[in-house]
């Protein structure tokens, strides 16, 4: 049993290695990889830090290789998912521990140690030691929005706990509260701030419009959130 569990763990994390190569180039801007931190998080959440480390070491790896992506294929990566997997784990199973975990490892440190990395080694000009923490945060925040959507339904619906026990992994049960599903109807507004903010990337669109599309959605879903969690709170009171 408990070696189908680390064969059934090896064929997940290369599966999630592969959707981390093949979605990481069609869903990125310069400077951010919003996807590769959905990675990052579903991997701590399913198999725990140490996984999740490898499987965001070798998808840069990988994307450095045949890719051309620069060092910030692992910068922006291993930091982030080291520490949304120790979050997770020292929060009992808290996702939304598991996000800020990704937050704060990847738009902070991950942004910091690229600084040296781009201008001493990579040899690119014109850098400060906080030049990639806007993107990085703006990334993380968008990623982890998606995966905390994905992982808060997934968990709801009993199948997050099932696949960790499947995985041989520590089993958490982190069940909906108002925080929750408040912080859920929150992330709808940065899911479509994604979604606004790639389309001129993708098809070339151009227009003010895509802006105020992307900025409104996020003010109109967090103004919902915050709705939603006073009614709530007096409801139960």
């Amino acid at each position: 049993m408990k070696n189908s569990k680390s064969i059934l763990k090896l064929v997940v994390l290369s599966m999630l290695i592969a959707i981390g190569v093949v979605i990481s180039p069609i869903l990125r801007v310069e400077g951010m990889c919003p996807m590769a931190h959905f990675i990052n998080i579903v991997c701590s959440v399913f198999m725990g830090p140490w996984y999740s480390l490898l499987c965001a070491f070798i998808i840069g790896i990988i994307r450095m290789a045949i890719m051309g992506i620069p060092p910030l294929a692992l910068t922006g990566a291993i930091f982030g998912a080291f520490l949304s997997g120790l979050f997770y784990r020292f929060s009992k199973g808290k996702l939304i521990f598991a996000v800020l975990g990704e937050i704060i490892g990847t738009g902070i440190i991950g942004a910091i140690v690229s600084y040296p990395v781009m201008s001493i080694i990579w040899g690119k000009d014109g850098l400060s030691l906080f030049f990639y923490v806007p993107s990085f945060i703006c990334g993380t925040l968008i990623g982890g929005s998606i995966a905390f959507f994905f992982l808060r339904k997934f968990a709801d619906a009993g199948m997050l706990a099932k696949t960790q026990d499947m995985l041989g992994s520590k089993v958490f049960s982190d069940k909906s509260t108002i925080l929750s599903n408040s912080i859920l109807i929150a992330t709808f507004g940065a899911i479509l701030f994604f979604v606004f903010f790639m389309v001129p990337q993708i098809f070339g669109t151009e227009g003010a419009v895509w802006g105020y599309l992307a900025y409104g959605s996020i003010g109109v879903f967090l103004c919902l959130a915050v709705i939603y969690y006073i009614v709530k709170k007096i409801k139960s009171k």
